[in-house]
């Protein structure tokens, strides 16, 4: 089983987004704990990737069409830090 840990700011930004967001990413959170990260990769919905630049060794899932999670795992003890949930920017 994996553990989540949350940035401090997610739940301040999670009271903005619209509910549809809040329930995906519960949902997000439920794969990953039970799956892990190669979980998502099964659920095509979330289209799970990898980041460049500013944000290398980081990766990022689709909650709806403009919101993403981006997240990072560490090493081999099953811990994924949630570092945001936001609009995508394009």
């Amino acid at each position: 089983m994996w553990a989540i840990f949350e940035n401090r700011s997610i739940s301040k930004t999670l009271k903005k987004v619209p509910t549809e967001v809040i329930l995906r990413y519960e949902a997000w959170k439920r794969t990953v704990e039970l799956l892990g990260p190669v979980g998502l990769k099964n659920i095509r919905g979330f289209r799970d990737e990898s980041l460049k630049g500013e944000w290398k060794g980081f990766r990022s899932s689709r909650l709806n069409k403009q919101c993403r999670v981006i997240y990072k795992v560490e090493g081999k003890q099953f811990e994924v830090y949630v570092m945001d949930v936001s609009p995508h920017k394009y």
